[in-house]
């Protein structure tokens, strides 16, 4: 039995609610153990229920991809959430309007998970794994993400949503998502049986998959609010203007709603051996046969604002795909320390049920994912060494993309995209452990993912992100953990470095290169005690860092330097205390 409980009032200050997450699991499990010694059965069962709430922080974003605080806004202190928390929409299905409450169990997913595991000696030496698993669970989705931001004045008719007071100033446009506890099904199963022979070992399995979603929808509403700490909603009426909002500060319902209903199957059978084909050489390889079945309906109907489904326009869908996948490693001994490493994966893959979630037909053309990689590796008792290069790309990635116009940051749309990738890579991991109860890890990534074949049309031009950088991925990633235990003390702490990372598609915006630190120390009071202290950024870090939102179509970086741009930033320095124990 167990039990985890999470109420973390994060580092940012909400008005509405005290803990941005609020997580419980709670398990229990019963095992047999067969008389004859041969095997055991487990049963097992979770239930689990978690909402948490995401914030971004308003910065002025500076020339060379650095961010200054704007104003009294501290970032990662500071709720950019509006602060009554309380969100409008239009249900896409009934045209019910609902009030959903980010502090309340509206943003809450539950689940309940049922396992059923356990392992037995055949005749032979042959030994038999399995493993299923039954799941029921009602998603929820409840967030607001923020847009362009713009200046208001007077003539543009913002008011306070609480009192009615003109407002002139910065407006931040908002989206909101809500998706009302959607029911999900899902039934995993692994039966494999193994033998070792000889410089073999052999592997045989089945693996089935089913995930059926009843009627997902996501209802979209728009918002306005003010740019500041825990932020007003603010209401427009302006006459004959076409981003008025309703007497509660939303407008345009359902705009890029989504929907999707069915169920997805996939049925695979595999091999796979590991072969010492002698003192030198080794080789594990495998191959993987699978049918995937798509069923279900969606809809095709245009979302236009305050939009509401009619059952009669649903489009059916029935895919079934076949799909090879398969996988070789390679091991060569040069020297009793020192060797040669090779791999090589592929896989295939069409679509999945969240393909359907929008007004277009999806392109569901095959996914197909080589990857190769050679490297070397030295081991000794004090240190060892793997570096490896890597080549790695993948064909039709969908995404959903919030654009905001560049010329006009009161206007947005969404367009459903197609694009591929394609990165190289060289990873070199350092352990060393020079001394007792001291040990030191290093890690350091060279990359280049960029994307290919990614065109579109928006606000009536034409975009192009070919042999762009991806977003929020650095060129070079460095880790450095050191750690020293002593008796029953364990010190620890990790350095991590990440260079430039792009903020949009466009790569004109970006952030500068930056460290992250954290730290700790734990002590083992006893088989059933210990307590921990970890400080995050101890260094007082601060800063933006992922996307910047809104700013998929900006190509001219320089006209917004010392602009308001809201994004992602680091975690501030924060101290965490922890009690685990154990009967």
């Amino acid at each position: 039995m167990g039990a985890y409980a999470n109420f973390d009032p994060n580092s940012f200050d909400l008005k509405f609610a005290k803990y941005s997450d609020r997580t419980q699991i709670y398990r229990a499990g019963l095992t047999k153990k067969f008389n004859n010694g041969k095997g055991q059965i487990s049963f097992l069962y979770k239930y689990a229920n978690s909402a948490s709430l995401t914030n971004y922080a308003v910065f002025r974003y500076k020339e060379g991809g650095k961010v200054e605080e704007y104003n009294d806004f501290k970032i990662g202190r500071d709720s950019y959430i509006v602060n009554d928390g309380i969100m409008k929409f239009k249900d896409i299905l009934t045209g019910e309007t609902k009030f959903a409450d980010m502090g309340g169990s509206d943003a809450a997913s539950t689940s309940h998970t049922f396992d059923i595991l356990g392992n037995y000696d055949l005749a032979n030496d042959w030994k038999l794994n399995f493993s299923t698993r039954f799941r029921y669970a009602e998603a929820s989705q409840l967030i607001a993400i923020p847009l362009g931001i713009f200046q208001a004045t007077a003539a543009d008719n913002f008011t306070y949503k609480s009192n009615g007071n003109a407002y002139v100033g910065n407006v931040n446009s908002m989206l909101g998502l809500y998706t009302d506890g959607t029911p999900t099904k899902t039934a995993l199963s692994r039966f494999e049986i193994t033998k070792s022979v000889e410089k073999h070992k052999w592997r045989f399995g089945i693996t089935e998959y089913y995930y059926q979603v009843d009627d997902f929808t996501s209802s979209r509403s728009f918002f306005n609010q003010t740019v500041s700490a825990n932020p007003d909603k603010l209401v427009r009426n302006t006459p004959g203007g076409t981003s008025n909002t309703d007497a509660d500060g939303f407008y345009n319902y359902n705009v890029g709603g989504e929907y999707h209903n069915g169920f997805e199957n996939k049925l695979s059978g595999y091999f796979s051996d590991n072969w010492a084909v002698n003192d030198r050489f080794s080789l594990a390889y495998g191959v993987n046969l699978r049918y995937h079945k798509l069923k279900g309906d969606y809809y095709l109907t245009p979302r236009t604002p305050d939009l509401v489904f009619d059952p009669s326009q649903k489009t059916y869908f029935d895919n079934n795909w076949f799909h090879l996948g398969g996988s070789i490693n390679a091991v060569y001994k040069v020297t009793k320390r020192a060797g040669i490493l090779a791999d090589f994966t592929y896989t295939e893959k069409n679509g999945q049920l969240e393909s359907y979630s929008g007004a277009v037909e999806p392109n569901l053309a095959k996914t197909k994912s080589p990857l190769g990689a050679f490297g070397l590796y030295f081991n000794h008792e004090k240190f060892s060494v793997v570096s490896q290069a890597t080549y790695l790309t993948r064909n039709n990635y969908q995404a959903r993309l919030n654009l905001v116009n560049p010329s006009n940051a009161s206007q947005s749309e969404v367009a459903t995209v197609f694009y591929d990738i394609q990165t190289i890579g060289w990873t070199t991991d350092i352990v060393t452990s020079p001394f007792k109860g001291f040990n030191l890890h290093y890690l350091i990534t060279f990359q280049d993912p960029v994307y290919k074949n990614y065109d579109f049309n928006a606000f009536g031009n034409s975009y192009s992100y070919n042999d762009k950088n991806v977003l929020e991925i650095s060129k070079v990633l460095m880790e450095i953990d050191p750690s020293y235990t002593y008796k029953d003390f364990k010190f620890w702490a990790s350095f991590r470095y990440f260079s430039k990372q792009y903020a949009n598609q466009t790569n004109a915006l970006f952030f500068a290169p930056r460290w992250e630190t954290f730290g700790g120390v734990n002590y083992k009071i006893n088989n059933h005690f210990d307590i921990g202290l970890t400080a995050v950024n101890f260094l007082n870090q601060t800063g933006a860092k992922g996307t910047i939102n809104g700013a998929e179509l900006i190509t001219d970086a320089s006209a917004y330097y010392d602009q308001l741009l809201v994004g992602s930033y680091i975690r501030p320095f924060t101290l965490e205390a922890s009690l685990n124990f154990r009967f």
